[in-house]
């Protein structure tokens, strides 16, 4: 945990910046300035909003404004039932390509696991018609959140075909990804890639450990071989965590 005492974060707060300028802004400085000189580094635990609150006699509303304002500039990760951290730079994903998740991660020199909430055979609904034109009734569908050491940075929710991959449902995903046992059943020859920001459901803040006020980025992959559509996934990246990049030319 970044090392303060309440008595030394009222002091910090008092020197933070001028009277005039608002109170979370000032949370906010504090913060950032801590952060800027290497005071609290990168993966540090923060204190707590309510040890904020005691050092520095302000409002719970008004500490959490200036925490969840950090996070969504990528100051600090926040993780619900875990604690507030000093982020590190965001992780880089590429915009052009579709690469294995778990590839990336380790390139990074980083750990990566995968928790599997889901994998089962489903009925598709009826507002889901591009999945039930091509890939009939049912599908195999499957819902997993991907780590970068313990932290998570994704949650994948995957329709698959099932007629095109009939073993998936027999894999482990906590061995290896979707992306990779795909890739070598039915390889891709055209993908599509719809990126948005978001805020994600109550769900997925959930499993990505994060307020339901945090925006997310979130791709909407879909991926054919030759025989037709295989693969349509929606993966859900904290923006606070990622940022995607590409690289093209006239």
């Amino acid at each position: 945990m970044a090392t303060v005492d309440e008595a030394e974060l009222a002091a910090l707060f008092g020197s933070a910046s001028g009277d005039r300028v608002p109170a979370y802004e000032r949370v906010k400085n504090l913060v950032t300035t801590q952060i800027r000189t290497g005071r609290w580094a990168e993966g540090d635990q923060l204190p707590s909003e309510h040890q904020f609150v005691a050092a520095l006699g302000l409002s719970r509303m008004t500490i959490n404004r200036a925490l969840r304002e950090l996070a969504a500039e990528g100051a600090i990760v926040r993780m619900m039932g875990v604690g507030t951290f000093v982020a590190g730079v965001k992780k880089s994903s590429p915009l052009f390509e579709v690469r294995n998740i778990a590839d990336e991660i380790q390139q990074r020199g980083h750990r990566h696991r995968t928790e599997v909430i889901a994998v089962r055979s489903e009925a598709i609904s009826a507002e889901q018609a591009f999945l039930r034109e091509s890939f009939g009734g049912k599908a195999f569908h499957s819902i997993l959140v991907h780590f970068e050491d313990d932290v998570p940075i994704q949650v994948e929710d995957r329709y698959v075909n099932s007629a095109a991959v009939p073993g998936y449902l027999d894999q482990d995903f906590t061995a290896t990804t979707p992306n990779d046992y795909l890739s070598r059943v039915a390889p891709l020859v055209r993908g599509e890639h719809v990126v948005e920001a978001v805020l994600g459901s109550a769900e997925e803040c959930r499993l990505l450990r994060i307020d339901r006020t945090e925006p997310c980025l979130l791709i909407r992959r879909r991926t054919w071989s030759e025989d037709g559509l295989v693969s349509a996934a929606r993966l859900v990246h904290p923006g606070s965590r990622n940022r995607l990049e590409g690289v093209f030319s006239r």
